[in-house]
């Protein structure tokens, strides 16, 4: 097929950190922070030296310019698997350097638009999200669909961070609507341990809601559905039980 990039490109400086024309064609987009409030140049000068051994397709700073780094039609080497990066688009995000890595709405609206203009360019109306590697991993993507994977899933590592981890699935949604896709209807659903006694929970997802009384207690629990809201930096959960929601802050993915 015939491969383009970006036309929301502002800064362009090719990296020679890459494996030259991909194997695979592209249906998927793998977001990752930067771990740092980079600017666009900033990050093409490092991607520019050799010794990195490490790129990306593109890069967003911190005041939601986009750069170019790797043309889409090259594998890019980002995220710790050959597999991987020989199908996805490759977006590094500026973000605080510590977790959650934030990134600012500037940063998140310019993902948006970029995630809309890749799938519209490689024919896609859908980007999914299924929050689960295996799941991802294994699936085939219909000729019209775009799967979101993560760094995390190939090496021990956070990215994109939690902060974005909790919102790829309002990510995939907005990118959808866009296209003018219907949004796959598909509940969250993964288990979560607790290791501290009295976790709370809520009525709502967010500090604003009522507690309930009830404490999760140590153990192993079901999350079936993710919010953002207030007072969590990774995200509110709700309990398969339905008793209520528990901010993932005090929570480890299982």
């Amino acid at each position: 097929m015939a491969y383009t990039n970006s036309k929301l490109v502002v800064y362009k400086k090719l990296s020679p950190n890459h494996s030259g024309r991909r194997t695979h064609s592209i249906d998927r987009i793998s977001p990752h922070c930067v771990v740092g409030q980079c600017t666009a140049e900033g990050l093409g000068s490092w991607f520019a030296k050799a010794s990195t051994q490490a790129s990306s397709n593109y890069g967003i700073d911190k005041d939601g310019r986009v750069g170019l780094y790797v043309e889409e039609k090259n594998r890019s080497w980002c995220t710790s698997s050959n597999a991987n990066d020989q199908r996805a688009v490759t977006i590094e995000c500026a973000s605080d350097t510590k977790e959650p890595y934030t990134m600012n709405s500037k940063v998140y609206k310019t993902l948006v638009k970029l995630c809309v203009d890749i799938c519209k360019r490689n024919g896609k109306k859908k980007l999914l999200w299924f929050g689960d590697k295996t799941k991802s991993l294994n699936y085939a993507p219909k000729a019209d669909e775009m799967i979101i994977t993560v760094h995390r899933w190939f090496a021990n590592k956070s990215c994109p961070g939690n902060w974005l981890y909790s919102r790829l699935g309002k990510l995939a949604a907005e990118v959808t609507k866009q296209l003018g896709g219907s949004p796959e209807k598909k509940s969250t659903s993964f288990k979560v341990r607790v290791n501290i006694d009295d976790l709370n929970i809520r009525k709502g997802p967010g500090t604003n809601y009522a507690r309930t009384g009830k404490y999760t207690g140590k153990g192993v629990f079901t999350i079936i559905e993710i919010k953002s809201g207030k007072g969590s930096d990774t995200g509110w959960g709700k309990l398969k039980s339905g008793v209520g929601w528990i901010s993932l802050d005090y929570a480890k993915r299982i």
